[in-house]
């Protein structure tokens, strides 16, 4: 049998020197009545050339015999034109397709009246769809070359038809284009494609579906025309010459029924009015249906602005598992509308029933729905490339993505090879098997059986993808015991229960759960949510007795749900992952401050769903992209400080659950969390400086850098830290104002504008805040100016800084601001740094400012692991005491985290090996608390007071087997420490 010949590529066809479309047949199919089929050809054949053509190529006969038995409206379509028949089978379909298309434009632009335009018009479309049958049939072309020669064509009709209309409105004086050979240009009237013409994969024999808006600020009306008039007249125009049929039947059959509220909407809408109505009243359908849609026709850049306004309601930020439901139940209303809820060979629809081309689509579009506000990447409008990007994202298998692409693949042949019958917008096999058995064979196969056993495997593999994506959720925990909480009373079997998990107030946690599923929490008073929420309970409730503090866990989650606007959301994507109840819960018993996070912003969970979040953290580029592709859609200044703030906050929340979970040491969380707050100075110093160079201009010669110190320069932050922070700049002096309409004075210019950026990072939006700002490492503290000039800070620092300010200019490092000024800032460091200082004065500074500190913060509570007597001061004294005697001779020391700091002093001989082995242990086991400390507590620590869980993780970031052991590890190496610091400084502290 000769079966359909597989697609070899989804690329472009084959380059334009190709051979002819008859000398690149590979497969015909059968023919049901070989007998009949031949009679019909023989008439055919009577044209020469085309006989002659037929005696060279031994495929075109079987194939054109093929045609006569399979399919009237081919037939019809070679045998009215024989002369057109042979220029295609002798020709190429990419030299023809482009070439038939400006044929058209120029005969559509040329006609007379509109008769003439719409005979163009249908003539282009009954060559193209005879060029692309042959090109299909005959193996010459994969599905994307035919469906993308499909929404060329249809492209082209649009256009050609609507540039048409344009003209005519022009020459009545009711639009006045900027360009009148090219109308469509600043028209301000857009076609959108959507479905299949959107995503460039129309089928055969397609409705095509349009949305028409007109932007009425930018529509170039003449005078006395009104907007909505003439375009809902031009639309009509536009579906009178596509869709009327004539003696040359019809183009494309419009539908444009996906517009807004179509039952009560005219079928041309306002920009404005669209918008609102998406904002006010979109569904998720409408949602999907965006996925796919393009401008294809008129002014490209308003339906290009359009679509991008519109990608907020398109794309949510957050996962949004509640679309399943939605998609699942239009699906469901599908299969009940049309009868298909079982796999069947006759009379079964490919596209709309169980296993279908539909249920492909679905499986696509609704995990884009879910994840592509995330990820802009997934924001693909065709099928295949989506199931590829979903696949490489991890969000589904591969063997899923394989398996889909190759039932897709084959279904939209039979969807094609049944449209090409007889013209029809039709997806059902025929229901009698007689009827089943010639399409079978049309389409390649021995006949019906044969055919049933190819296609039945991909019905049943699609049926089965999409049953685990929609039909199948994950069974709820089972949990022994009774979780019953009646809303008038405790039950006693339930207050067991509790008691048995570990709760030590059972009566206290029965009371807040049954507050819950009465509703009283704001975000509970609606059903949906406590529904969810009951069948929760259980695996929550164990989960919190897990965590070691179950009284603790419940009520911080308590606080948590109490906090919260609304929870459908949320319980819908805990019921759909099982494991993030149990992660949440542990997060609720160990680390109140995490919680609390999450409590302000509970979407950040969605990315723990991400199949990358155990992955390798993303480097500063690939960040900053992230970050760049989620920024780009700002719409206003605050919607940019709350994507930002969002950005930072979830961010940080995943790191910290990294932490939690022991898949993230703390050297390379300190690293992250600098990392993070380095890409979002950076940004917010690009955009405030956009913002304020709007407002005041530039000053000539200018450069400015965002230096950091502290923490963030050492590379060494925490959840809490806050950023420490100087802003230098320079500018040609002799040209001192700015150039825009509020010009300032020099140093004005950047005081003002580094004020504006300290407000951009610390100030309070409906999100939140970012991060604390600290700026009194700049010169001369409080007292001096918000920034200072290069030149200024460098000749303070050589000439009136003082040794703990020269200490903090050890972890000094730009991190936002020009390549070129960032050199010349970090060579005037390095100047200051390097020169040569008495060890013995320098000592004594340094041993004096510890004692300052000893004196005002305390030093004897070993676990204030900061100031703590050979604590983390201690350490970080030590590095900066060692970079400012040796750095002169020695400038493999200059870094600015204090472990690597250590690490070259022990490789350069500055410290014994026995103090280096101690110092550099205690850095790390500090970072370790530290790390474990910032994350699950607000307050001091207090040993007698924390949970079992938490002392669990201490225990475990300190690598040794008890809290205990930990305990008294911390105190010995705190003492071996300060003893270091006795020796290499010489000066004892009193």
């Amino acid at each position: 049998m000769t079966r359909p010949a597989a697609p070899r590529s989804t690329a472009a066809g084959p380059a334009l020197a190709a051979p002819a479309l008859a000398a690149r047949l590979t497969t015909a199919p059968q023919v049901a009545d070989p007998a009949q089929a031949e009679r019909r050809l023989d008439d055919l054949l009577q044209h020469g050339d085309l006989a002659a053509l037929v005696g060279a190529n031994p495929l075109i006969r079987p194939l054109l015999a093929a045609i006569a038995g399979g399919s009237p409206f081919l037939f019809e379509l070679a045998a009215n034109d024989p002369p057109r028949l042979v220029r295609l089978l002798a020709g190429t379909p990419e030299e023809r397709l482009p070439a038939l298309i400006a044929e058209t434009r120029a005969a559509v632009a040329a006609a007379a009246d509109d008769a003439g335009a719409m005979r163009a018009l249908r003539l282009m479309k009954q060559e193209a769809a005879l060029m692309i049958a042959l090109a299909d049939i005959g193996g010459v072309w994969d599905l994307a070359q035919v469906t993308g020669a499909l929404t060329e064509i249809a492209d082209a009709a649009v256009q050609a038809a609507l540039r048409r209309l344009l003209a005519a409105a022009a020459a009545e004086g009711k639009l006045v284009p900027p360009d009148p050979d090219q109308p469509e240009a600043g028209c301000g009237y857009a076609v959108l494609a959507m479905g299949k013409m959107g995503a460039g994969e129309l089928n055969y024999s397609s409705d095509i579906d349009l949305v028409v808006f007109y932007d009425r600020e930018r529509a170039p009306l003449g005078r006395g025309a009104e907007a909505g008039l003439l375009f809902v007249r031009i639309t009509r125009g536009l579906v009178k010459l596509l869709q009327e049929r004539t003696a040359d039947g019809y183009v494309f059959r419009v539908d444009l029924r996906l517009r807004p509220d179509p039952a009560s909407t005219q079928i041309a809408i306002a920009t404005d009015s669209g918008l609102n109505y998406y904002e006010r009243e979109g569904q998720t359908w409408e949602r999907s249906a965006y996925i796919k849609a393009r401008p294809c026709a008129g002014d490209l850049a308003v339906g290009a602005d359009f679509l991008e306004d519109l990608a907020p309601f398109v794309w949510r930020r957050f996962l949004d598992y509640a679309a399943i439901a939605d998609v699942h139940s239009m699906k469901r209303q599908i299969h009940a509308y049309r009868g298909h809820d079982e796999i069947a060979v006759e009379g079964h629809n490919v596209k709309l029933g169980r296993g279908g081309i539909r249920e492909i689509e679905f499986f696509a579009q609704t995990q884009q729905l879910i994840v592509g506000g995330r990820n802009a990447h997934l924001r693909l409008r065709q099928t295949l490339p989506a199931l590829d990007a979903l696949a490489a994202g991890g969000w589904i298998a591969a063997e899923a993505r394989d398996e889909l692409t190759q039932a897709y693949v084959f279904l939209r042949a039979v969807e094609h090879r049944l449209q090409m019958v007889a013209d029809e917008q039709t997806q059902s096999l025929p229901e009698e098997k007689a009827a089943l058995d010639a399409f079978a064979r049309f389409f390649g196969y021995d006949g019906r059986d044969a055919f049933a056993e190819a296609i039945l495997p991909h019905l049943r593999v699609v049926q089965r993808h999409y049953a685990g994506l929609f039909e199948d959720a994950p069974p709820a925990a089972q949990v022994e015991g009774a979780f019953r909480f009646p809303e008038d009373r405790d039950d006693k079997e339930t207050l067991d229960t509790l008691k048995g998990l570990g709760f030590k107030d059972p009566l206290a946690a029965s009371f807040i759960v049954r507050e819950w599923l009465a509703g009283r929490p704001r975000a509970l008073r609606s059903e949906a949510p406590r529904a969810l929420l009951s069948e929760l309970v259980p695996a929550l409730l164990d989960g919190f007795a897990k965590s070691g503090n179950a009284d603790v866990a419940l009520a911080t989650f308590d606080r948590f749900v109490c906090a919260l606007t609304g929870t459908l959301r949320l319980f819908t994507l805990l019921r759909r992952n099982p494991d993030l109840v149990q992660l949440l819960a542990s997060v609720m018993g160990t680390a109140p401050r995490v919680a609390d996070m999450l409590a302000r912003r509970p979407q950040v969970l969605d990315a723990l769903l991400d199949p990358a979040f155990f992955g390798p953290l993303p480097d500063r580029d690939t960040q900053e992209k992230r970050f760049a592709a989620t920024l780009a859609d700002a719409t206003s200044d605050e919607d940019f400080l709350d994507r930002i703030r969002l950005l930072g906050q979830e961010q940080k929340v995943l790191i910290a659950v990294r932490v939690l979970s022991g898949t993230l040491t703390a050297t390379q969380a300190g690293e992250a969390y600098a990392r993070l707050a380095v890409a979002l100075v950076r940004f917010l110093h690009a955009h405030v400086l956009e913002r304020f160079a709007a407002l005041h201009g530039r000053v000539p010669g200018m450069s400015m850098a965002v230096l950091a110190l502290g923490k963030l320069g050492g590379r060494e932050m925490t959840a809490s830290s806050d950023l420490d922070l100087i802003v230098l700049y320079e500018f040609d002096a002799e040209h001192p104002d700015s150039d825009g309409d509020r010009p300032l004075y020099g140093a004005q210019y950047f005081a003002r504008f580094t004020q504006r950026l300290i407000n951009a990072l610390t100030v309070q939006t409906n999100v939140g805040s970012l991060y604390d700002v600290d700026m009194r490492l700049r010169p001369s503290g409080r007292s001096g100016p918000l920034a200072a000039s290069l030149e200024s800070f460098r000749s303070y620092q050589l000439t009136e800084a003082w040794t703990w300010e020269h200490m903090a200019l050890t972890r000094a490092r730009v991190i936002s601001g020009p390549a070129d000024f960032a050199a010349r800032v970090e060579a005037s460091i390095r100047e200051v740094l390097a020169r040569p200082r008495e060890p013995v004065a320098t000592a004594g500074d340094v041993v004096e400012m510890r004692r300052a500190i000893a004196e005002e913060k305390g030093e004897n509570d070993p676990w204030d692991l900061k100031h703590a007597a050979g604590g983390l001061v201690d350490l970080e004294f030590i590095a900066q005491y060692l970079q400012l005697v040796h750095g002169t001779e020695l400038p493999e020391l200059f870094n600015t985290n204090t472990a690597r700091v250590l690490d070259a002093a022990a490789r350069l001989g500055l410290i014994p090996a026995a103090d280096a082995e101690t110092l550099r242990d205690a850095a790390r086991l500090y970072q370790n608390l530290t790390q474990v400390l910032r994350l699950c507590l607000a307050a001091p620590f207090d040993p007698a007071a924390a949970g079992p869980n938490l002392l669990t993780l201490l225990t475990r970031a300190g690598d040794v087997p008890d809290f205990p052991t930990l305990d008294a590890h911390l105190r010995e190496t705190q003492a071996r420490v300060r003893a270091a610091f006795d020796r290499i400084l010489g000066v004892p502290p009193a």
